[in-house]
Parts: structure tokens; sequence; C-alpha cells
């Protein structure tokens, strides 16, 4: 391994400070005004995008948010790569690195984008893993922060699967300061990873087993699917689930005016009514749009 400690990765919202999200999010918001549409500081930087999971919003933002910030992306799917024939990532990373400036992974195991960052001598950014979802958490917050104008005082619920959306929030409220509260069913456990952060960090989150309890006064509602990419159908999974549901008895309890977010696709009937889905569809389109917008400051920040 050779990989030079000045190079900045972001395989997790730890790997950041409270500025330099709150500089991403300025950042983010310019480029969605189009104030700084001439700059390209990806000018002819070259970046790999290795996808092992299928991929819509992720894949499309960084790819488009590559070629608008001047760069030229690369897509590579694992099955195209001797990574599918079984060549070790450790391998691929210290060959590719030779060619790119720059990668974006989206795959299983968080230990398997950190082995490749580690033989990889050039930054990387986490498009996705079983553990985390970093691009995705501060797209979330940053849409809460354009419609709330306040991040410290915000109450953040989420509802459902304790996933790598779930992982990604008590990272970002380590970091944040908002209220989070978990709501997930009596025998679902928080990661231990994502919970020792919170701890050796000083993070404060609650895990509720009520969500009628966990909705009250909540200023953003969240939730994902609740069987993840990957993942085989789980039908006793869904049944444990489905009484954490968003629902409209949710949206009542929270505040008068609560947003919804999904990180999509949706599940509607399972993890989010089809009524409330399309109610606040407009905030989770939004959302949707603003991935493009953080994932350009996320790039600029690491690859420029």
């Amino acid at each position: 391994m050779n990989k030079a400690k000045s190079i900045k990765n972001l395989l997790s919202v730890q790997d950041l400070a409270e500025n330099e999200i709150y500089a991403i999010f300025n950042r983010a918001k310019n480029f969605k005004g189009g104030f700084i549409s001439n700059e390209k500081p990806l000018s002819d930087k070259k970046i790999g995008m290795i996808f092992e999971k299928s991929s819509t919003r992720t894949r499309v933002s960084f790819e488009v948010g590559i070629l608008e910030l001047g760069g030229y992306p690369l897509f590579m799917s694992s099955k195209d790569l001797q990574l599918g024939r079984g060549e070790p990532i450790k391998d691929t990373a210290r060959v590719l690195s030779r060619y790119l400036d720059g990668a974006i992974i989206r795959t299983y195991e968080q230990e398997r984008i950190e082995e490749f960052a580690a033989y990889f001598n050039k930054p990387v950014i986490n498009g996705l893993t079983d553990l985390y979802h970093p691009a995705q958490v501060l797209t979330d917050l940053f849409t809460a922060y354009e419609v709330k104008k306040d991040i410290k005082n915000l109450k953040i619920a989420y509802f459902g699967d304790p996933n790598n959306m779930a992982n990604s929030w008590i990272n970002l409220q380590v970091l944040m300061g908002f209220k989070l509260v978990l709501a997930i069913p009596e025998d679902f456990k928080i990661n231990e990873k994502a919970l020792a952060f919170s701890k050796e960090r000083g993070g404060s989150f609650i895990v509720s087993h009520n969500k009628t309890e966990a909705a009250k006064d909540a200023d953003v509602v969240t939730t994902d699917v609740f069987i993840s990419m990957g993942q085989e159908i789980d039908d006793a999974k869904i049944k444990k689930l489905m009484p954490f549901q968003i629902d409209e008895t949710v949206i009542k309890l929270a505040k008068d005016d609560v947003i919804f977010l999904h990180c999509l696709p949706v599940h509607r009937g399972e993890e989010v009514s089809e009524d409330i889905f399309e109610k606040f569809s407009s905030n989770v389109f939004e959302e949707a749009e603003n991935k493009l917008h953080v994932q350009k400051a996320i790039m600029e920040r690491i690859f420029a």
C-alpha cells in the first residue's frame, strides 16, 4: 500500500467535519442556482465509476456531475471487469490508480471499499455500501436545510429498517447536532460500528419502538425500503416493519410544516403509504435533483 496521507476520501460522513459539510451545502446551493456554471474544477480529470450494484439516481447524477465539472466519467460494471471473475479488489485498485484521477465505488461490504481505497493512490468516494450511503444522507440533510433554513434545531425521525441510511443518519447526527429518532421494531439492532462512532464522538440519538412517539413534533420524517438492495425478499421482516410505515398517523403527529424524504426507489404501500408519498412527492423529487448538486460539491472537494 502506498496511498499518500494527504489524499482525502469520502468513505463515510465520518471523513468530514461540520464546517466542511456546511461548505458543501453552500457550494451545492451555488451549483443549483447556476452561479458557478462556467467553472470546471475537474477539467481533464478521469473519474472511474465502479458499480457492483445497480443504480439510477446515484449513477446518473455522478456521471452528469463529472461532465458538468469538466471531467470524464468512465462507468465500469463489475461484470465487465476482472472483478467479476474474482480478481482481488486490491489488484484492480493498483492498476486503475495508474489510469484514473479518482474513483466512485458502489459495492457491498464497507471493508471492500476500504481495501480499494487503501491500494488506490487517488481519492475515493463511496457511492453506497451495505453499511453507509454518505452522498445520499448529505443530499437529504441539504434538502431539509434548504426548506427549514436550520439544522441544529431539527428533529429528524427515521422509520423502518436500521440499514445503511439509518447508519449514515447516526454518523451525520454526531457531526451536525440535530435531534435524531430511529423508530424500529424491538428485535432490530443498531449497527455496532455506527453506534460506536456515535458514542466515541459524543453523539446522541433516540431509538424508539413506538411509531407515534417517534413522530411527535418531527420536522423531517424519512425512511428507506424495508428490503435493501442485494437482500432476499423476507416476508417475515416486512411484516415486522409494517407497523413503522409512514402514513397519515405519522404526518398528523409531526409538525404542521413537516417534510417527508425518501432516497428512492420507493415501495408504495410498504415503507410509506401511497397517499403520503404523493402528498410529499415534490419534496422527494427535489431531493432527487439535489443529489446532482450536492455530489458536484462533494466531487469538487474530494477530486479537484
